[in-house]
């Protein structure tokens, strides 16, 4: 029986558990609920583990028994929601208000719970399986939060891998990048600063912030088109902004708010994108004698997956899933992964696992996004798989 079969047979359990989990997020740090069930089930399946490595972080441990090797290898998964309205009207739909499994981090829960699974059930392999449950993806940096709590230290893995499910790829089939996957990830807070007023009796004696935001979001979109080679990547979007009263119609405030994001596959891109964007906040609200303060954050370095390891999980998935269902994806994505800050210490590959069944399928972070059930047991295979694999022929 293949070990897509084998995980299928508990299929009915598994999307339980998942349901479950999606019926409840919880944001970064939050995950106490989630670290829960995962714990329950790892108790349940006779598999020691480890909590409250950064922060909400687990650590489940399997041992193979077929010898006394060093050789570990280590299986990461999310754990945590998004600030989001879901709007899908599934019977287990969140039932928090504001929060919602928009990522897909429920079901790379319960895949790595299907391997645990399976590795725990068939233990033929020579080595050690760290199985890496982790808080705070979206926007926390928790990857880097384990990492500094001494996750290496107390669990020293020679290798790493994680997944992704990918729905623009066609469910059945993965994608393994070798070298860059992932952008870098910047955070932009725009905070500007005028001189409130009456917007119909002394508009002139105020310093309009509302209306340099608006000249500053046109003045940005030129970063790219004009300052980045047109042969490289860049993105600047400011995503949001914040100021005055909807109720105070002539009023204008004192300070408008923006937030935003910079994304970059190369160090050269991204220090010219953070130059151009403190130059030209700087100099739109000088044009208009106000002033401006830019946090500009680099959240996660980009993914970059090493070769010997992303060769390697090529080839295991060409066994486990056929030749014909691992795809070429032609150029990286510049989404945004804290999975960075553990390839920064250990060689290893990050996966994109397709989820699409047509054409009507929901992207991620969208409110009317659902994990798609099927993946479940192809990712919770190939997991396991990389894992048997690389412990019984790399030891």
């Amino acid at each position: 029986m293949s070990i897509v079969s084998a995980i299928a047979e508990d299929i009915e359990e598994l999307k339980e558990i998942r349901h479950g989990l999606h019926a409840h997020p919880e944001l970064g740090f939050e995950e106490h609920r989630t670290a829960g069930v995962i714990a329950d089930e790892l108790r349940r399946l006779g598999i020691p583990f480890h909590s409250n490595i950064g922060k909400t972080g687990l650590v489940g441990i399997i041992k193979g028994q077929l010898g006394e090797s060093r050789k570990s290898v280590g299986l990461r998964a999310d754990m945590d929601a998004l600030p989001l309205q879901e709007c899908t009207g599934l019977a287990y739909q969140s039932n928090t208000p504001g929060r919602m499994h928009a990522c897909g981090h429920d079901g790379h829960v319960t895949m790595l719970l299907a391997a645990a699974r399976y590795l725990q059930a068939n233990r033929d392999f020579d080595g050690t399986v760290y199985l890496i449950f982790q808080p705070g993806e979206e926007g926390y940096a928790g990857a880097r939060e384990m990492v500094e709590d001494g996750l290496f230290e107390r669990f020293d893995a020679d290798e790493i891998y994680a997944m992704h499910n990918w729905p623009s790829l066609p469910i059945g089939t993965v994608s393994i990048v070798d070298g860059p996957a992932m952008g870098a990830t910047d955070r932009i807070r725009i905070r500007i600063r005028g001189v409130g007023g009456h917007g119909g009796v002394a508009p002139h004696r105020a310093i309009d912030p509302v209306l340099v935001a608006g000249h500053l979001i046109v003045a940005m979109q030129s970063i790219v088109s004009r300052n980045i080679d047109p042969l490289e990547s860049g993105v600047v979007s400011l995503c949001g902004i914040q100021g005055g009263n909807l109720d105070g119609f002539a009023v204008i405030p004192d300070e408008v708010e923006l937030v935003g994001t910079c994304r970059s596959l190369k160090p050269e891109v991204q220090d010219l994108l953070e130059k151009r964007v403190n130059e030209i906040v700087q100099g739109v609200a000088a044009t208009f004698g106000a002033s401006a303060e830019v946090t500009y954050e680099r959240l996660f370095p980009m993914v970059i997956n090493a070769s010997p390891q992303a060769r390697f999980a090529n080839e295991v998935a060409r066994e486990l899933l056929g030749i014909e269902n691992v795809v070429a994806i032609p150029r990286p994505s510049l989404g945004g992964e804290d999975f960075s800050f553990m390839l920064q210490k250990k060689p290893g590959a990050y996966i994109h696992l397709g989820t699409a069944v047509g054409k009507n399928d929901h992207g991620l972070h969208n409110p009317n996004f659902d994990f798609n059930d099927d993946a479940i047991p192809i990712g919770g295979a190939l997991l396991a798989a990389l894992a048997r694999r690389s412990l019984q022929q790399r030891s």
